[in-house]
């Protein structure tokens, strides 16, 4: 990576923002002091109206574009979306991506410390839901001086939180982009969350959740959660090019069973291993308790035609179609929503065969698209 590159937003450093003043939770309880660790691209301009929020996925952090050091090998999570002349142009707008609280990556979290006890806050870390993430990001835009985002952004459980924020501060927020994102869970997607959690907490290292407390960590059962989520990201599609049936080895013929491995059994338990040495089990299972509980007309009798009478803002709503664990079907219940309310909204549906994965993508069609709106936004600060 060179600094003279024209298409990231370099060498980027991570701030962290802490907040004494307690926060109040959905769960009835409250933190009385956090941190948010975040990063920012670009230039916040004169009028402070210029201004994007990534609200990131399941396992999301702060650092989505550029790079940390000059000899990191990969970008940011979002990087194909993130930089001067890309789809979120920081030579227009200026972009913020935090860590979520609840995190593992810097923000306030399970691994952190509990300051009441001295020890890691673990299990009884309050659980969180999507609102008090953006009762936190809004007290973020208020340290950096934005009233109103240009534009609220996200992928996935992003998408979720950027929804949350037209309906609980429609005055703040200008734009709301909905990427492979729905307003409830479906049944299938929480089963699928609970076997993760199942995995997890069968680990015999995993002790209630006190892991931290032996100086131990459920690898394995971190690694098998995020295998089985790994494998619902994908399209079948996209496994049969990728893997197919090829045999790691190239033989069936190579002694005991355990060696017979095919490549896309190693491909998972390589992905399962690393993400076990960076991810934190705890926060993983807060994750995915916020994704099953979030349900955003439940307060509004269950219309979602009602809740959206709420906001303000214009919405781009984008799905893909081989997206299986959020499907269209599931975004063009929001486009539907936002019609019945008379909101404005742009819709598509992206032909492409990586699956959920596919909003990390560079797909063309998809990056055109973005692009377009992201255009009509910067012109209409």
């Amino acid at each position: 990576m060179s600094l003279v590159d024209e298409n990231s937003v370099g060498v980027v450093t991570p701030q962290i923002a802490h907040f004494d003043q307690p926060l109040a939770l959905a769960c009835g309880r409250e933190l009385a002091e956090y941190d948010l660790v975040y990063e920012t691209y670009g230039q916040l301009n004169e009028h402070c109206s210029n201004a994007v929020l990534i609200c990131h996925a399941l396992s999301g952090h702060h650092h989505a574009a550029g790079y940390h050091t000059l000899e990191d090998k990969k970008p940011g999570w979002w990087d194909e979306c993130i930089g001067p002349g890309k789809p979120i142009d920081t030579n227009r707008f200026f972009v913020v991506s935090l860590n979520n609280l609840g995190g593992c990556h810097g923000s306030t979290g399970p691994n952190s410390i509990d300051p009441e006890t001295g020890k890691p806050w673990g299990p009884d870390f309050p659980s969180l839901r999507a609102r008090d993430w953006v009762n936190s990001q809004v007290r973020l835009a208020d340290l950096l001086g934005i009233d109103c985002w240009a534009a609220v952004v996200g992928g996935s459980l992003g998408g979720m939180q950027a929804m949350r924020w037209a309906l609980m501060f429609p005055e703040r927020i200008k734009h709301c982009v909905v990427i492979a994102s729905a307003m409830k869970l479906s049944a299938q997607n929480i089963a699928f969350n609970e076997i993760a959690r199942q995995a997890i907490v069968s680990d015999p290292d995993f002790d209630r959740g006190y892991y931290l407390n032996n100086d131990a960590v459920p690898a394995k059962g971190l690694g098998l959660a995020r295998m089985v989520g790994h494998v619902t990201y994908l399209s079948d599609h996209a496994m049969a090019t990728k893997f197919g049936r090829e045999l790691r080895t190239g033989s069936f013929d190579v002694g005991t069973d355990d060696d017979v491995v095919f490549q896309v059994e190693s491909y998972l338990r390589h992905q399962g291993s690393q993400f076990s040495e960076h991810f934190d089990a705890n926060t993983y299972i807060l994750m995915t308790r916020a994704l099953d509980y979030f349900d955003l007309a439940r307060e509004y009798n269950d219309d979602p035609v009602t809740a959206f009478k709420n906001a303000k803002c214009s919405f781009l709503v984008v799905s893909f179609s081989t997206d299986w664990r959020f499907s269209p079907e599931r975004s063009r219940e929001i486009v539907d929503a936002l019609i019945a309310s008379n909101q404005q909204v742009s819709y598509a549906e992206i032909e492409a065969k990586e699956g959920h994965d596919a909003f990390l993508m560079p797909i063309p069609r998809y990056l055109e698209l973005f692009s377009a709106y992201m255009k009509r936004v910067g012109e209409s600060l």
